[in-house]
């Protein structure tokens, strides 16, 4: 009689032992590691292939020989959503958007599986009734799509037979997690379904020319849930985030191989769903009537995407012995690094004072042209004088304190300029080759940082 065979593997990585382990040699995370069945005698269901397919064996090609083809690209009627995938959908390709619960990752697919013209949508869900899919599809729009099909169903051979009979051009799962397959016996959202799941849905995918879209659970951590080859099978991972008590949510790409993997999507959150937002800056610049001190403006990149956003500091007396330096959307550790050049190369006496730096929008940005705005704030503030609203700041700022280049300067000049800022800072070196006469706004190049504090402060 043929034995049922079993292995063990790590809830966090999906590390596969022959014996249970303590300790994750892969992860390090401790007494993780569930014994789940691999094979059973005489369970055997047929996996997913397509009608009338042949099996064929492929013969290595010269790469001259190989025609060169152009993916036609499937418009989601979402600006935001085809930016960040790179132009649009493409035929075949597997899509896993992960974020925590109740941010809106229901609602922005449902949303596309509405407003998305011309294709045969199936929308499957593990999660919620058709009763509740419908109630939420009727405020978000009141005049639901014909061609948008709701499945209610977690077994993955039942759903291949609805697609089967449907044949839909888009589908998709909400969510990976609550998928079971026949082929193995351990319980839904295991390691182990996981990744047999999302293979029968990629080799679908593959097959068929047929988008699919997976809704990924996360962990306490923020990692999508499931081992760590799952982000591997796809094509493209899509991270939501945004704070739920906050109206704004960004979508941002991790993983993308059809397109950029730094794009960043916009969206409002109302009672009607989602709203795109065009105009990113209209969120991370706040509107006031009078200058403050401690704000200065920085000209950053997400992907393609110039944005202006704004940045915050506020400096005061310690009132401990230890002064506190807090950041959020920003690198508390390059932040200190910048405290360090400010007291070693232009002389403040940063070290007795508490710092804290806020980047408005919610937003994080990794960009290093915002060195010299952060700068510029935690001296306004510092000296308790305003930076004018009309001014904004574009470059990195070194450890010697000189004022290094940044890439796509251009790009960044014409987003301020159309902003109707008056003038921009920018390291002097970026300015080779750039043609200043087709901008309205006032471009100055600088070198070292004290130049800059001596122009803007005097």
């Amino acid at each position: 009689m043929a034995k049922i065979k079993s292995a063990y593997f790590c809830q966090s990585c999906g590390y596969e032992s022959a014996k249970w382990l303590g300790k994750c040699p892969s992860c390090n995370s401790w007494n993780t590691f569930v014994e789940e069945v691999v094979e059973k005698p005489g369970a055997k269901v047929p996996a997913w292939e397509t009608s009338g397919s042949s099996k064929r064996s492929n013969k290595p090609n010269k790469l001259a020989d190989i025609a060169s083809s152009t993916e036609q690209k499937i418009s989601t009627s979402d600006l935001e959503l085809d930016r960040v995938l790179g132009g649009g959908l493409v035929a075949g390709s597997v899509i896993l958007i992960g974020g925590e619960p109740g941010i809106g990752k229901s609602t922005l697919m449902l949303q596309l599986a509405l407003n998305i013209a011309g294709k045969k949508v199936l929308y499957v869900s593990g999660e919620e009734s058709e009763q509740q899919i419908k109630m939420r599809a009727e405020r978000i729009t009141s005049a639901p799509t014909a061609d948008c099909y709701i499945l209610t169903e977690t077994s993955t051979q039942n759903i291949f037979k609805q697609i089967e009979a449907l044949e839909p051009d888009i589908i998709i799962v909400d969510s990976i997690q609550t998928l079971h397959s026949a082929h193995i016996e351990s319980t839904p959202g295991s390691v182990s379904q996981v990744r047999e799941c999302t293979a029968e849905l990629m080799r679908f995918a593959k097959e068929t020319d047929t988008p699919v879209f997976l809704i990924g659970h996360i962990t306490k951590d923020g990692a999508i849930a499931g081992p760590k080859i799952l982000e591997h099978m796809v094509d493209t991972v899509l991270q939501f985030e945004g704070d739920r008590h906050h109206v704004y949510r960004i979508l941002r790409s991790v993983k993308n191989r059809f397109g950029a993997a730094a794009e960043l999507g916009i969206y409002a959150m109302h009672s009607g769903g989602l709203r795109q937002v065009s105009n990113p800056s209209e969120i991370l610049l706040s509107q006031r009537d009078e200058e403050l001190s401690g704000i200065a403006i920085a000209a950053t990149l997400e992907g393609a995407r110039p944005m202006l956003i704004e940045t915050q500091a506020l400096v005061s007396i310690a009132a401990y012995g230890t002064p506190q330096r807090s950041a959020t959307g920003f690198d508390t550790r390059r932040m200190n690094m910048l405290l360090a050049v400010l007291e070693k190369r232009c002389g403040f006496r940063l070290s007795t004072r508490d710092v804290f730096l806020n980047l408005a929008g919610g937003i994080k940005v990794e960009d290093p042209a915002i060195d010299l705005a952060i700068l510029a704030a935690i001296i306004s503030s510092h000296e308790d004088i305003s930076i004018s609203s009309k001014i904004c700041f574009a470059a990195e700022v070194g450890l010697s304190g000189e004022i290094r280049a940044v890439n796509r300067i251009e790009q960044r000049i014409s987003e301020a300029d159309k902003l109707g800022f008056e003038r921009i800072f920018v390291s002097s070196y970026n300015l080779k080759g750039v043609v200043l006469e087709k901008y309205n706004i006032e471009v100055t190049g600088v070198s070292k940082i004290e130049d800059v504090f001596s122009l803007l402060f005097g």
